[in-house]
């Protein structure tokens, strides 16, 4: 005779763990992003850097002297030299193989969206044919971390993605660069956002674990798909974008609610109704990489649309391989009966301790 109970218990626990672990990597959906607008004029490249301040800390600990995880502003005046000196070892520019020395010229943070601002100039012996820029402070940051740079240069203006993997940019004299780079590297990020996405990933497990026919299960997934494309897109475009302090804990309370309806639904018949508003705020929630980026008006349309085709490919990558085991694993009658209640109510109690842990004031 088989004895689930202590099997529930060990599940349970681990669920509720693996939740809690994640939370960190989920919070506020951050990958990570930083811009950099670079103007060439003769012989000297100026440089508009930006971030977000908790970006910063991560990258420079010793500026976060309160070690609240953020950088003030009165932080980053009273540790100039250093951060000057850091920029000098993680940002080089070099032209025609020549080195051009960097200067620090002002830095900031701007008090209403906590973004660090850094204005740069660096020194070329000459005006240059082919300029590389290289950023090994990348390294610092975290892994996913992406930096949207854009060059003008002889009144043209080109843009590129780095991240760890692609720490260096060459351009040379009279090139100009297509939207397909930017738009693969906007795709990846939105996949790469969907798997670490893991309030998301627990969600959309919750919303196909009681089963049902195919046909409902694909208008349950459809109607989340649909309404988290508007609201990234009305974010996205700045039409309305409701504070991460109301998302984020909305999104852990859909979590939950997820969970405890498992326990009364029978199947996914009609709970397309619910998974539709739902849909809605965690679509805000998928928005705050895309708003990170000081994107031209006239990148952001290819921007959303294939930052959002990125996000439905790993959700597409995601369901094939759990709906198959979900449904194969209704077919023992152990987790029909036992499993899918263990479970759920692992996913309620994990989405309960998660909007209380985002209902916390951060330290």
């Amino acid at each position: 005779m088989r004895r689930p109970g202590r099997s529930a218990h060990v599940a349970l626990l681990a669920a509720i763990a693996g939740l809690a672990a994640t939370e960190r990597a989920a919070r506020a959906h951050a990958v990570g992003i930083s811009s950099g607008e670079y103007r060439l004029d003769g012989q000297t490249l100026y440089g508009d850097l930006g971030m977000a301040a908790r970006e910063l800390a991560r990258w420079l600990p010793a500026l976060d002297t309160n070690r609240d995880g953020d950088v003030a502003a009165e932080e980053l005046a009273a540790n100039r030299d250093s951060l000057a000196q850091a920029l000098a070892a993680g940002m080089t520019v070099t032209a025609d193989g020549q080195a051009c020395p960097g200067t620090l010229d002002r830095a900031w943070v701007q008090e209403g969206d906590g973004g660090a601002i850094f204005q740069v100039h660096f020194s070329c012996p000459a005006a240059p044919k082919r300029l590389t820029i290289a950023l090994p402070l990348l390294e610092g940051l975290a892994p996913g971390h992406r930096h949207m740079a854009r060059l003008f240069w002889s009144g043209k203006a080109q843009q590129v993605v780095l991240d760890r993997a692609h720490a260096r940019w060459t351009v040379l004299y009279g090139t100009s660069q297509s939207a397909p780079g930017v738009a693969w590297s906007m795709l990846k990020l939105g996949v790469e956002h969907i798997l670490t996405g893991a309030d998301h990933l627990v969600f959309l497990l919750g919303l196909i674990l009681v089963g049902g026919r195919l046909r409902s299960l694909v208008g349950v997934v459809s109607a989340f798909t649909v309404a988290h494309s508007i609201t990234l897109a009305l974010a996205a475009l700045s039409v309305f974008a409701p504070s991460p302090r109301l998302i984020e804990p909305a999104i852990a309370l859909s979590i939950a609610y997820v969970g405890v309806e498992n326990l009364f639904v029978a199947d996914a018949r009609k709970r397309w109704r619910i998974t539709f508003p739902f849909g809605l705020i965690h679509g805000f929630g998928f928005a705050g990489a895309l708003r990170e980026i000081a994107l031209p008006s006239a990148q952001v349309p290819v921007a959303l649309v294939t930052f959002n085709a990125g996000v439905e490919l790993g959700q597409l990558a995601v369901l094939s391989l759990a709906l198959p085991l979900v449904l194969a694993a209704r077919r023992a009658s152990w987790f029909g009966d036992r499993g899918v209640k263990v479970v759920s109510v692992a996913i309620a109690v994990g989405g309960l301790a998660l909007f209380l842990v985002r209902l916390a004031p951060r330290q």
